[in-house]
């Protein structure tokens, strides 16, 4: 089975282009423009990986890691920005989010954590069946 993304971003282009190169490499996308969309997708439907955008308007990315992790704990969090904010990316990495990544991104770079953190939520999903 097909690891499963969502992309959560307010950039309609960079959403659009990263969904179908992420597709085109085996990934299931699904999108999202807005943190609050997002969160009603991950109700629908679980994703193994979500690649999350820091600085959205209305709720932004730390408020979004911070109800993905509350609701969704199994769900691994890649956060992006365009912004060199380090406090940022300490606070996400200290709730819980899988990696920081800088925009723009390499797209092998991205996929290649996408690929690790895909293997973590698997590994989580594992121990939940054992527990």
């Amino acid at each position: 089975m097909a690891d499963s993304i969502l992309l959560i971003d307010d950039e309609t282009q960079f959403l659009a282009t990263m969904a179908k190169r992420l597709r085109k490499r085996g990934f299931l996308v699904r999108e999202a423009g807005s943190g609050l969309e997002g969160l009603r997708e991950l109700e629908v439907e679980p994703a193994d990986v979500v690649v999350l955008d820091v600085g959205m308007p209305g709720m932004d990315g730390i408020q979004v890691l911070r109800e993905i992790k509350l609701r969704f704990p199994q769900v691994q969090v890649l956060m992006l920005t365009g912004h060199a904010d380090m406090e940022v990316a300490i606070s996400g990495m200290a709730m819980g989010a899988f990696d920081y990544l800088m925009k723009p991104v390499e797209l092998d770079v991205l996929v290649g954590k996408i690929r690790e953190a895909c293997s973590r939520s698997r590994k989580a999903g594992e121990r939940r069946g054992l527990e």
